[in-house]
């Protein structure tokens, strides 16, 4: 018999939803949560609140028209990606299908600009960067570190044109493996997937590659907006981009893929999937790896990867710990795997560390922003410049 899981608190709950705990209270005598009092006070049922927060979620966005409406603060049009009928596409094309392309092949298309591969010098001063951290140094400070080195070494960097936006990217693309202990190869997913191991086997290149060209872009997220908030004020694509990585490595972004990696580590390690969310869901910012308010049926992209990745050296095993901690979530929220799941049972199936989770990630999303980068530089300058509503006293 398993041990009781452990509960919430009315101020967890309260943090959760971002509320105050006086609204929580509000929910339970309205019936829309239930809490158990003992002598330390009211505790709650984490994956009751986790299934209300997601209820509230698609609430909010639910729209007869399309999925963002009324969700951001503003639309920017765009002609990169869109989600049509729960489907991921690139300028009209369906990104599960080019993932049997090389990553490299499908950001010449998207791009419409040839490979330059990262000169040396600018290589060896993003490495600089990377080797003077502090250890141990997680994935997104390392990337940080390597793009300050390459910028640094690019005097050619500030033309605010798409043809030095995309000279930029592929500097990027090519070099930051490298950069961060790879080797140099002409398949970018080898080239990234020897950071971490010298010796991978096709079938973890297939699905490195497959999730690269999954991430590229996805509607307007925060960091791709980003990025075209600095392009608009004609930021260079190196600076673009770091305002793009300093919005991804945020729980509810990017870095989220890596907290997933964890919390399928626990169950990997035979840890019960509803003691690993429980324990998750106390580290706050809902389930990780599980909802996407963009989709109804479920994330595009992890039913695209999830197929690729059971001939992984740990495939089989990785895979049925996703089926046991998604009957859990499906049971108690109604949520689905999303991309984040994807990404960490990659990580997890190819023995791979649990920050290459998001490693891989900010490296197909790069494609994307430089996509946007290149866009907005045709577009008015300060353009994405709001005007603010004063409401103070």
């Amino acid at each position: 018999m398993s041990a009781p899981l452990p509960r919430l608190s009315a101020a967890q709950v309260a943090a959760r939803l971002g509320v105050k705990p006086e609204t929580v209270y509000a929910y339970v005598s309205r019936g829309l949560l239930t809490r158990e009092r003992d002598a330390r006070g009211s505790t709650f049922d984490a994956l009751e609140v986790e299934a209300f927060a997601a209820g509230r979620r698609r609430a909010a966005v639910r729209t007869p028209t399309h999925p963002t409406t009324g969700m951001p603060l503003g639309v920017v049009q765009t002609d990169v990606a869109d989600i049509e009928d729960d489907e991921l596409l690139y300028r009209g094309r369906r990104a599960r299908d080019l993932i049997p392309q090389p990553f490299a092949e499908v950001v010449a298309w998207l791009w419409n600009a040839e490979r330059i591969d990262a000169p040396d010098p600018a290589i060896g001063s993003a490495r600089a960067m990377v080797e003077a951290l502090p250890l141990p140094a997680g994935a997104m400070d390392r990337l940080r570190a390597a793009l300050t080195g390459f910028a640094a070494d690019d005097p050619l960097r500030y033309d605010a044109s798409a043809d030095t936006a995309h000279r930029i990217g592929w500097t990027l693309l090519t070099g930051l493996p490298v950069a961060l202990g790879g080797r140099p190869h002409p398949d970018l997913a080898r080239s990234l997937t020897s950071t971490w191991t010298p010796t991978a086997d096709d079938a973890t290149i297939t699905a490195v590659n497959a999730a690269l060209v999954l991430a590229i872009d996805h509607d307007l997220a925060v960091s791709t907006f980003a990025a075209r908030v600095a392009a608009s004020a004609r930021a260079d694509g190196y600076a673009a981009v770091s305002a793009a990585l300093g919005a991804a490595d945020s729980p509810l972004h990017i870095s989220a893929a890596t907290r997933t990696a964890r919390l399928l580590a626990r169950v990997n390690r035979g840890q019960e999937p509803e003691r690993a969310l429980t324990d998750a869901l106390q580290e706050g910012n809902g389930i990780p790896g599980f909802g996407h308010p963009l989709y109804t049926g479920g994330d595009d992209r992890a039913a695209a990867l999830f197929p690729l990745l059971a001939g992984l050296p740990d495939g089989d095993r990785t895979m049925d710990a996703v089926h046991r901690l998604s009957e859990v979530v499906a049971a108690r929220t109604g949520l689905l795997p999303n991309v984040d799941l994807a990404l960490a049972a990659l990580v997890s199936g190819a023995r791979l560390p649990h920050d290459a989770a998001s490693t891989i990630f900010v490296l197909g999303r790069i494609a994307g922003w430089i996509a946007h980068i290149a866009v907005e530089y045709a577009e008015p300058a300060m353009r994405l410049r709001p005007r603010g509503e004063y409401v103070g006293p």
